[in-house]
């Protein structure tokens, strides 16, 4: 049994670290970036997004705060 907990002995700290980073960057070396035209409509898309779905929201808080308010006056 003491022979297997050897066989599990932890690497250093550091020689963790240094093959984190090792891997990082050849991981980011894989990936495709966008340019910077497909960025800029990205973000585009994603600011409207925003305002159509803040638009939506505070709309139907107006209306439920109207409607709680008629609710409460009534009883």
């Amino acid at each position: 049994m003491a022979d297997t907990n050897l066989a599990k002995k932890k690497t250093p700290f550091g020689t963790r670290m240094k093959r984190f980073f090792k891997d990082t960057k050849a991981e980011l070396k894989k990936v495709t970036w966008p340019t910077k035209e497909q960025l800029i409509h990205n973000t585009g898309v994603i600011i409207v997004f925003i305002i159509i779905v803040t638009i939506i929201l505070s709309v139907l808080d107006v209306a439920f705060a109207q409607l709680f308010k008629m609710l409460t006056n009534i009883l």
